[in-house]
């Protein structure tokens, strides 16, 4: 079990795998910042800049293919590739030209909508990629609540992707006095981003999800994913849509 925090002294910590999250999401009081940087929660995140209304995280293709036979717009990503039969997978590009402004989308992908399931009765559940960093280092602040940052990874695999986003959190959030009561996994998060944030796109050249996506032709994606604070939106979980904050 995690230390209790003392006082106003909020704690921090880095939860690297949804296989471990039951471990860390001990007290429900908290903020949860789900991060699945290579891509879905940066997709989400150009969604809600691009004026969708909501989005409805689904786990499964199963639920997903519900919602499509009623009519929803749908997206699906399995493998980092668009589930055949659904009207998108999970690129933020998709969302640029504004194509599904105003719309209510369903949304399920590989790790990233597994992971808002599993964080669901938090407090608050927030969705964080390096587009909208600075947003949601703030948000983080003014909730003045427990932190649990929560890397989506690859099938319950560690990832650095997410783990550097994470260390980047960590790396505003104590400049606030009142986030210093670091766990050893924020301070080994910090400790990798120090190392990797004057050049996160060659840090990552050999990670696992970086290569799938290269072989895959979505560099244009990978770019837009670590690409720092394109966004002022906070995308937070709400009656279970995600919706801007």
């Amino acid at each position: 079990m995690a230390e209790e925090s003392s006082g106003s002294n909020r704690k921090v910590e880095v939860c690297f795998s949804p296989a471990l999250f039951p471990v860390y999401f001990q007290d429900k009081n908290c903020v949860v910042v789900v991060i699945d940087v290579f891509r879905a929660t940066s997709a989400i995140c150009s969604a809600i800049d691009n004026g969708v209304k909501s989005i409805l995280p689904v786990a499964t293709v199963e639920e997903a293919t519900i919602y499509k036979e009623k009519g929803f717009i749908v997206g699906a990503e399995r493998q980092a590739e668009v589930v055949e039969g659904f009207d998108f997978g999970n690129s933020p590009i998709t969302f640029k030209s504004g194509k599904y402004k105003g719309e209510e989308i369903v949304l399920t992908t590989t790790n990233g909508t597994k992971a808002i399931d599993l964080a669901k009765e938090a407090y608050k559940v927030v969705i964080g990629s390096f587009a909208n960093l600075d947003a949601v280092c703030n948000y983080i602040e003014q909730e003045d609540k427990d932190v649990i940052l929560f890397c989506a990874g690859w099938k319950d695999r560690f990832n650095l992707e997410d783990t550097l986003f994470a260390g980047a959190v960590v790396e505003k959030l104590v400049e606030n006095l009142r986030f210093s009561n670091l766990a050893d996994s924020a301070l080994a998060s910090l400790n990798l981003y120090n190392t990797a944030k004057n050049d996160l796109y060659g840090f990552l050249n050999e990670s696992s999800h970086r290569k799938r996506l290269s072989r895959l032709n979505l560099e244009e994606d990978i770019i837009y994913c670590l690409t720092l604070n394109q966004s002022n939106n906070v995308p937070i979980l709400k009656d279970g849509k995600i919706v801007k904050s």
